[in-house]
């Protein structure tokens, strides 16, 4: 069984001493194993005989090996998937970061590269890795960050892809020297990935992180002999305040000027070590061997270590996780990220909004005037089409940033691990592990954070699925349609529609869950929670704001040309003539251009929801550039103003629920619903398609748009129908 497989990795075997803790929100508990917490769910605890003071009495290794997965990855540093910018000089020697999760990897990545980490989609995978110049000394190496892994025995794309670039490529093509970066708190753990690295007989260096929290805890670690130990230099670290990068430096530059050393006999009970390790079986009498050298190795450089003792990170664990504080606390901690996405980027947002169309664009006209351009086709291009583009990329700019600081912040303070033990049981019922609430409530104030948040999510399968369910959650952009149809239709009830529609949207999420689960991603279930829980500790405004801009930047590349591509494209239907006499290029009305022919031929689409009309088809075509201009789109098509009250519609109200009237045969409060219903299922917005593209690739995206159409069409269309009959 995997479980059984990362409890193994994690440190839990047979006869090892734990600590039972406290009971979690999910029902599980949080166990200690020396100075690391681990979080259980309740169905692994029913395998595990836990008893105070007493050795871990039930974890049958032998029953349960674990299926390994045999497959290859093609992978290099500067390929047609990467860009080339950023790579170290052709032919500098390869560096690769290795290690678990949480020990600071990526941290130590960004300060010897400058912080300017580029995230690469590898082929064939959802799988991102790291890479970037390092200048050490005189040279410049080509440092690559792989992905956390606790062995190279893979249980998730991130450990297959780790494996991929380590083992499964030609010897030539390995990086010369591997970094294993390690948990000084937790040291065993480390050793186990280190000692597989050193059965290959690679150069090796072991950077240890976090001695100071091995210090609190009791451990005093003896470098020189963890050295001798494992064959490979023992460097301390402190990435998070850039101590000991000079001595990483010198550590590797003396590995890459030294032969490769004698690969670790570790695994001769299960492959032959004699011959450079390579024939080294992943099997239960290798780990049985390392697991027993670890043992040996944590003995001898471990000179004293104090009684485990409750820490400050336990007893605030003991509020933050348990199941009564546990979810209240939680619940705060998500509002305070739905305010952010919504109250206090709208300021930035609404002043950025005003700068584009107001003195940049009416300085354009000027301009443009001045050349004797002004009123032509050319003016409507560049300020409606080009500045619009531009400026609806700025306007998300301060909600990005927001929400890649507050996200940082959680993850760097450790509460992000606590987050996904509370919401583990309730995001269960989605196939999802707990870490998935995050994204999906950031969601609710806007899509295209939310798409990048999936990040936090350790397993690249679930960080797909999150991204495909992400726009089924209702964004703010939707709210201003909600309030105007729900006023316009049902008048004094319409705060009851707009709230249906939010609990429509939980629905929506459930219902997409379960549909990928049984098609596109069959098979896809959440593991069992095993989480390792890193301590608590003060984020450093220096990371989090690398962290920031870094991630800020990668998104304004990619979503910069595909908005303002898709912007000019939607001004180019409404500019040209659909038919002759209409009037010249760019002079036509909205009624007569090839937007309103397109309009009209997609628009019998919606007639068996009853909104059948082609100015409302228009509008949610409108609506995949931004849900927000649906209203605008209205106001344009039926030739009335936009009200500043959309609680009080006016004439465009009437318009509106006129056409819903005529086009489902007097069944208006109906066809709003569906109408509604659609709005919130249907294609994502394109900043939030071109977020989905980024993180997961043109061909799921393309899937989740048409699985979001499939969903909110049958969903209008039965609403409607059902309704009609029994009403």
């Amino acid at each position: 069984m995997a479980q059984t497989r990362r409890l193994a990795e994690l440190g839990l075997r047979a006869g090892i001493q734990v600590t039972p803790g406290h009971r979690t929100a999910g029902g599980g508990r949080v166990i200690g194993l020396g100075a690391a917490r681990i979080a259980l769910a309740r169905s692994v605890l029913t395998d595990l005989r836990l008893r105070r003071g007493e050795p871990l009495a039930a974890v049958d290794h032998q029953r349960h090996p674990g299926r390994q997965d045999q497959w290859s990855l093609q992978a290099k540093l500067c390929g047609c998937h990467t860009e080339a910018a950023r790579c170290a000089p052709e032919g500098a020697p390869v560096v690769a970061l290795a290690g678990n999760p949480n020990v600071g990897k990526s941290t130590l990545f960004n300060n010897l590269t400058g912080a300017r980490r580029h995230v690469s989609n590898w082929p064939g995978t959802t799988v991102e890795a790291g890479r970037g110049a390092w200048r050490a000394g005189g040279a410049t190496l080509a440092l690559i960050d792989l992905p956390g892994a606790y062995s190279l025995d893979p249980l998730s794309p991130d450990e297959q892809l780790t494996r991929s670039l380590l083992l499964d490529v030609p010897e030539r093509e390995r990086p010369d020297v591997v970094v294993v970066v390690m948990n000084a708190a937790c040291l065993g753990r480390g050793l186990y990935l280190l000692s597989q690295v050193r059965e290959r007989g690679m150069r090796t260096v072991a950077a240890l992180t976090m001695m100071d929290v091995a210090a609190k805890r009791g451990a005093v670690l003896d470098l020189e002999r963890l050295s001798t130990a494992v064959g490979a230099e023992a460097v301390p670290l402190d990435p998070r305040r850039v101590r000991g990068c000079v001595a990483l430096e010198q550590a590797v530059e003396r590995a890459l000027a030294s032969d490769p050393p004698a690969p670790l006999a570790l695994g001769s009970a299960g492959g032959d070590a004699a011959h450079g390790g390579e024939a080294i079986e992943d099997g239960l009498a290798a780990a049985d061997a390392r697991f027993t050298w670890i043992s040996g190795v944590v003995d001898e450089v471990t000179r004293s270590v104090a009684p485990d003792r409750q820490t400050r990170s336990d007893r605030i664990d003991r509020i933050v996780t348990s199941p009564v504080l546990g979810p209240a606390i939680f619940l705060g901690v998500m509002w305070l990220v739905f305010q952010l996405t919504t109250i206090v980027a709208a300021p930035l947002i609404d002043g950025l909004d005003r700068l584009v169309s107001g003195p940049v664009s009416s300085g354009a006209q000027r301009l443009l005037a001045a050349a004797g351009l002004g009123g032509t086709w050319v003016e409507g291009l560049i300020v409606d089409g080009l500045i619009a583009g531009v400026g609806m990329v700025l306007t998300f700019a301060p909600l990005m940033a927001l929400m890649f600081a507050v996200l940082a912040l959680l993850e760097d303070s450790g509460y992000l691990a606590r987050a996904a033990v509370v919401a583990d049981r309730l995001m269960r019922l989605v196939g999802l592990p707990g870490r998935a609430f995050v994204p999906l409530i950031v969601g609710f104030g806007c899509n295209v954070p939310a798409i990048s948040a999936t990040r936090i999510l350790p397993s690249a399968r679930h960080r797909l699925m999150t991204a495909l369910l992400v726009p089924f959650t209702s964004c703010s952009a939707r709210l201003p349609v909600y309030v105007l149809v729900g006023a316009a239709m049902f008048g004094e009830r319409a705060g009851t529609v707009v709230f249906g529609m939010y609990v429509a949207s939980i629905g929506f999420i459930v219902l997409g869950g379960v549909l990928l689960r049984v098609t596109v991603l069959r098979g896809t279930q959440p593991e069992p929670l095993i989480l390792d829980l890193p301590s608590y500790q003060v984020p450093v405004p220096r990371i989090l704001l690398a962290l920031t801009w870094t991630r800020l930047l990668a998104f304004l590349r990619t979503a910069t040309g595909v908005i303002v591509v898709t912007v000019v494209a939607v001004w180019l239907l409404t500019a040209i003539p659909a038919r002759s006499g209409a009037g010249g290029f760019g002079e036509v009305e909205v009624s007569d251009s090839a937007f309103a022919a397109v309009a009209s031929a997609v628009a019998p689409v919606f007639q068996p929801a009853g909104f059948g009309d082609w100015h409302t088809a228009g509008a949610l075509m409108v609506g995949f550039v931004a849900k927000e201009a649906v209203v605008a789109s209205w106001a344009q098509t039926y030739a009335a103003e936009e009200p500043e009250d959309l609680a009080q519609p006016g004439v465009l109200g009437d318009a509106v629920r006129a056409d819903f009237e005529e086009t489902s045969g007097g069944h208006t409060g109906l066809a709003g619903i569906a109408f509604l219903l659609f709005l919130l299922g249907y294609s994502p917005c394109v900043a939030t398609l071109t977020a989905q593209i980024r993180e997961i690739g043109l061909r799921w995206a393309a899937v989740g748009v048409g699985m979001n159409l499939l969903v909110a069409w049958i969903a209008a269309v039965l609403v409607f129908q059902i309704g009609r009959i029994l009403l």
